[in-house]
């Protein structure tokens, strides 16, 4: 019992794989600011195409005009939204919670697919923050040039770019407000108001309020909010699985990883294809090394790809070191493009694009809703049992019309008079509406005739608007009532 206990030295990460060099903390690891290297290549490209096509049709389609007014607008005060030729009411609502279900299982598709590919590509957050992010380069330099010009002592140059980049994200920053409450306010009517200084106090808050966050979010927080405030980034691992494209670093071919002379015969040496330079992790907008393997920080953006690829080619070595792939092919299994999961998200995706479709289509372009007088009932001079009625007609659509009204039930009931009336492009109109019980027999006991409304439109017979309602009437006794003087 007095021989002493053994120990030993338990190391508190990974070691390194990499045969000439120590393990280095990554951008993400040090904390701080991240400083992102310019690059080139092709899925550069196809994010600057992405990102510039989603800029266009943001800050352009709400100056684009449709039948004399806004294409798209959200008229707070008029409870209307525009939608090109469609205008939609507060009634119509359950059909933007169909257009945001959709959105939710087309992300949850695309994402079983090819994992964070709408947040490398197209989510605001990631095209804003590449937006500042190259206005910091052409103010400020690439990153080298940026991290000498914080650590240097303040002076004219350094005042002069600091003061253009963030004049550079202002700018920015207020026309993205500008052009999101254009989609509320009449973008026409607003930008004057704006610099005129005239706009009401509530419209120039939530334009500050708008610009204030896209400053912070795209300027200073950018990784943060994709690593420690999106909620997406917390659920896509439910929805990850093995054969889910990911973007990942070949271990097997990478490893052991080394610095080498281009001609310079590194297998011989024991070195696999990976240079260890470093540029996945200079270019990585999230400041992660993709080398330690599939990480919630990576957004699937694809710039480590482009940077592996650009020295691959500089040294002669095969691309896709780094790359699209997925866990099963890492390991060297197959991997399934066709699995249940995928299949029950489509399944679901189309089933809820149709039912959008079916409420599209059978959607009412005449609003009607039918409200019963105080009185339930009294006797016009003839002695009839009427009934009144106040309809309120809207006309949903963006150009005048004809409206007729009438009952399905005529064999009892029967409109006092011919009702028409004409509406003009969303015009609201409430119609008193009179409707009388034909001679009744005797002995009817009160009680209730169901019957409908129909609002048919004139120029177009085949749409029109139902309305159920109810007719009430007293007993009816046609015998002479006996009284006694």
């Amino acid at each position: 019992m007095s021989e002493s206990i053994p120990t030993y030295k338990i190391p508190t990460h990974e070691p390194s794989h990499t045969k000439y060099s120590s393990h280095k903390p990554t951008p993400a690891q040090r904390g701080g600011t991240i400083y992102v290297r310019n690059f080139v290549g092709r899925f550069q490209n196809l994010r600057i195409s992405i990102a510039g096509t989603l800029s266009l049709l943001f800050f352009a389609t709400a100056w684009i005009n449709w039948n004399g007014h806004q294409a798209v607008l959200w008229d707070l005060s008029e409870r209307k939204f525009y939608v090109f030729g469609a205008t939609f009411w507060p009634q119509d609502f359950a059909l933007l919670a169909f257009a945001m279900i959709i959105g939710a299982f087309l992300l949850l598709t695309v994402t079983v697919i090819a994992g964070r590919v709408w947040c490398g590509y197209a989510c605001p957050q990631s095209i804003w923050s590449w937006a500042f992010i190259w206005m910091e380069k052409i103010t400020e330099g690439d990153s080298y040039q940026r991290i000498k010009l914080d650590a240097a002592p303040w002076s004219l140059n350094k005042l002069t770019r600091k003061v253009s980049k963030h004049t550079l994200w202002s700018l920015v920053s207020i026309f993205t407000g500008i052009t999101f409450m254009g989609y509320f306010i009449p973008i026409r009517q607003l930008l004057p108001d704006f610099f005129k200084a005239t706009l009401d106090l509530d419209y120039l808050f939530w334009i500050l309020f708008i610009a204030t966050c896209t400053y912070l979010n795209a300027g200073w927080l950018r990784e943060k909010i994709c690593t420690h405030m999106c909620p997406y980034a917390r659920f896509q691992s439910v929805v990850f699985d093995k054969d889910t494209l990911i973007v990942a670093y070949d271990k097997e071919r990478g490893n052991d990883r080394g610095p080498r002379k281009k001609d310079e015969d590194y297998k011989a040496l024991g070195l696999g294809d990976c240079v260890d330079c470093y540029m996945c992790v200079q270019v990585c907008p999230t400041g992660i090394d993709i080398r330690e393997g599939l990480q919630m920080d990576c957004i699937s953006c694809a710039a480590c790809v482009d940077a592996c690829d650009t020295v691959m080619d500089k040294m002669g070595y095969a691309r896709g070191l780094v790359g699209y792939t997925s866990e099963h092919k890492l390991t060297g299994q197959h991997t399934k493009m066709w699995r249940l999961s995928l299949l029950s998200y489509i399944a679901a995706t189309f089933v809820i694009i149709a039912a959008l479709a079916y409420s599209l289509h059978d959607r009412t372009q005449v609003g009607l809703s039918v409200y019963r007088d105080r009185n339930p009932f009294h006797a016009n001079a003839t002695g009839e049992i009427v009934n009144v009625y106040r309809l309120k007609l809207t006309n949903k659509t963006q150009t005048s019309h004809h409206y007729k009204i009438s009952l399905d039930n005529t064999e009892k009931l029967y409109l006092s008079k011919a009702y028409e009336i004409e509406l003009a492009p969303g015009e609201r109109f409430d119609l008193p509406v009179s409707i009388a019980l034909k001679h009744a027999e005797k002995n009817v006991t009160r009680g209730f005739i169901n019957f409908n409304f129909i609002v048919k439109d004139l120029e177009t017979p085949d749409s029109y608007a139902l309305q159920a309602a109810t007719f009430i009437h007293p007993a009816v006794n046609t015998k002479p009532v006996e009284t006694n003087l």
